[in-house]
């Protein structure tokens, strides 16, 4: 077996350095875009929460069944089990596809961007930083990561083009 990255047990080295915070980008990071979001949510007055939260989470609960589906159809055995690496994090050899972390991440970008511009962006920057570790850390595929995102957009997406159908705009 090989490891992933280079591993180096003196602290201060660069690449031990930057694998620690590959490591921790892709064990905790997903939990600062539920902060952001959960932060700009309280901020706001109650209708305005209540719209939001009548928004988020059945577009959340969409794009969960919708990764479920997914990963019943297509099966990706995770990189340290088909490439016989050693991954940065330790995971259950099952299914890789979807990966959880990004698709949560990019459900929470995809809500934030309907409600504010600047937010959306933040939060797809933390959504891209986290399935670049998840990649790196040996743990999922582009392949993974990828779908994630693109399953986040549609589930969103549909859920508010059904809200807007029937005269619900979920905006401001």
């Amino acid at each position: 077996m090989r490891y992933i990255g280079i591993r180096s047990p003196q602290p201060g080295n660069r690449a031990c350095d930057m694998e620690s915070l590959i490591i921790f980008s892709a064990r905790y990071l997903f939990v600062v875009p539920i902060i952001i979001l959960g932060a700009y949510f309280f901020i706001q007055r109650r209708p305005a929460q209540k719209r939001m939260a009548l928004f988020a989470v059945p577009a959340g609960l969409l794009a969960y069944a919708l990764g479920l589906l997914a990963g019943f159809i297509y099966y990706d055995p995770r990189p340290f089990v088909s490439e016989h690496i050693i991954p940065l994090i330790r995971h259950a050899a099952d299914n890789g596809f979807p990966s959880d972390h990004t698709l949560l991440a990019a459900t929470l970008a995809s809500v934030g961007t309907y409600w504010n511009k600047r937010i959306g962006l933040i939060l797809w920057i933390f959504t891209i930083l986290i399935a670049m570790a998840r990649v790196y850390a040996g743990v999922h595929h582009a392949i993974d990561v990828l779908a994630s995102m693109a399953i986040a957009i549609i589930a969103v997406s549909a859920w508010h083009a059904l809200i807007e159908r029937v005269g619900h705009t979920p905006h401001r």
